[in-house]
């Protein structure tokens, strides 16, 4: 018994397959372009999207030796808007991505006019572009005659899990998660339905809209051409909370960070939507059986696209991989300060208008060193989020925090994150979390894998990073980067 995860991140489509005791078979993966057509501008082509998703579903399947494929679990960029035609299924716009910040004025101006805090009521967010409604919004008015096809219902709205899954079922489902619903600012996360004052606020026909059901759940089956016969898609959730699945976080308290593109921590607050008094998110951590986990999350915009930055736009290393050994070559008498605020700063921030600044700069300053502070860049924000977190919620206490994606493999950056939290970080033996996630969601609706608690049961750590740096030298170093936070929010 097998099942396929596919897995649409910010930056690639990947696909992995599992056994049914979730043991990785095989895996490919496919980068594709990144569209800036102005600042703070972020668009993705939803063609590239669905042919690098289908191409790497049918790679990763041959690679694992062309296996019968019983269950396939989604995950994805979350917030991510795509508006395609109902008849054609031809997207009428590129998608705009979670990182984009056009809508930045419309999101003050709903401020302004006093609505954030039924807003925040309703939907457990805040008003701000990450968002999707305001995208949604932006795309109703800016692409000719879209508004009026929308409230005709000639349009479908989706987040990317929903645009796959229509593009996999050849339009018949027309679908998503509570998950991904949540995302949205426009599901009622206590009520688990579509908010109609949310979709009035914001001018969105509910006949956009798709159906929401369970992460674990019947999202229709794949047409036969795509992978020789139909296949059931029984498992869907945004990436971040596929994540907290993967790492078993089902006991209220737990907290994991993933560090893709972003970093978003997430705080498991059981069947309690608690209210954030520090500008986190409540959102939805699953939904299984009808019945919802809530988590307060954070969100950090840059984690790994800092490491890309140094990449593609410093051109100081040719592989991300390299940052780790270029780092450790830092003089440790500097203290440079990287707030990689390129698309605005996140939780619990929220400053969409703020952009990226380098402090501490001296003659003797290199590559190292802004490799070492592009990485320590994560820890600081990381602690930002945790900080929040035990404010709003006590009961989190001292828990440890498990991590995953691909910066774990940093072990400098996983170690000053320790440091600078002062509290143990654990990484587990299988960071394909995220992926994993979505295929245990699949696979337990398919009758194929264990329920929560023995799932959580095979949990393996592969290693605990112990904080060693001095209480007095963690708290001079982030009273250092808290000043060159403000510094940055003052411009």
């Amino acid at each position: 018994m097998t099942i396929l995860a596919m897995d649409q991140g910010t930056t690639s489509s990947r696909a992995l397959v599992f056994s049914d005791d979730l043991t990785v078979q095989a895996t490919a993966q496919h980068e594709f372009p990144q569209h800036f057509p102005r600042s703070g501008w972020v668009e993705h082509d939803p063609g590239d999207i669905w042919t690098s998703s289908a191409g790497t579903a049918r790679a990763a399947i041959e690679k694992a030796g062309a296996p019968r494929i019983d269950a396939i679990g989604i995950t994805n960029q979350r917030e991510t808007v795509v508006i395609w035609d109902r008849k054609t299924g031809q997207p009428i716009h590129r998608a705009l991505v979670w990182q984009d910040r056009r809508t930045a004025n419309l999101c003050a101006r709903l401020r302004d006019e006093g609505t954030e805090d039924q807003v925040t009521d309703t939907t457990g967010l805040l008003l701000d572009p990450y968002f999707s409604a305001t995208k949604i919004a932006w795309l109703l008015d800016h692409v000719e005659g879209a508004r009026a096809r929308a409230e005709a219902g000639d349009l479908a709205f989706g987040t990317i899990d929903s645009f796959l899954i229509w593009k996999l079922t050849g339009g018949r489902s027309h679908v998503t998660d509570a998950t991904n619903a949540s995302r949205t600012l426009l599901y009622d996360i206590r009520k688990g339905d579509w908010s109609d004052d949310m979709c009035r606020l914001f001018g969105i026909p509910r006949a956009l809209l798709p159906e929401v059901k369970d992460s674990a759940d019947d999202f229709g089956t794949t047409r036969p051409d795509l992978f020789g016969r139909e296949i059931p898609i029984t498992g869907v959730a945004g990436d971040q909370q596929a994540a907290t699945v993967g790492q078993a976080c089902f006991t209220p308290g737990m907290m994991k960070s993933t560090y893709g593109t972003g970093c978003f921590a997430l705080l498991n607050t059981g069947d309690q939507a608690v209210r954030s008094k520090n500008r986190l998110l409540t959102t939805i951590a699953y939904r299984l059986d009808g019945r919802t986990t809530y988590a307060l999350e954070g969100s950090i915009f840059i984690a790994g696209a800092v490491v890309q930055w140094l990449r593609d736009g410093l051109k100081l290393i040719r592989e991300a991989k390299e940052t780790q050994a270029l780092s450790a070559r830092a003089d440790d008498s500097q203290q440079v300060i990287m707030v990689p605020a390129f698309t605005g700063l996140g939780a619990p921030h929220w400053a969409p208008h703020a952009r990226g600044a380098v402090f501490g700069l001296t003659r003797n300053t290199g590559p190292a060193e802004f490799a070492r502070a592009a990485l320590e860049s994560v820890g600081f924000q990381t602690r930002d989020l945790l900080q929040a977190m035990r404010a709003d919620w006590p009961q989190a206490g001292d828990a440890v925090l498990r991590v995953d994606g691909g910066m774990t493999a940093s072990e400098p950056a996983m170690q000053f994150l320790a440091d600078i939290l002062g509290a143990p970080v654990d990484r587990p033996r299988n960071t394909e979390t995220t992926a994993q996630g979505a295929a245990w969601l699949a696979g337990y609706r398919a009758g194929l894998c264990p329920a929560p608690d023995e799932y959580a049961k095979a949990w393996q750590l592969d290693r605990r990073f112990e904080p060693r740096m001095s209480e007095e030298d963690r708290d001079r170093r982030y009273a250092a980067w808290q000043r060159a936070v403000q510094a940055v929010l003052s411009v």
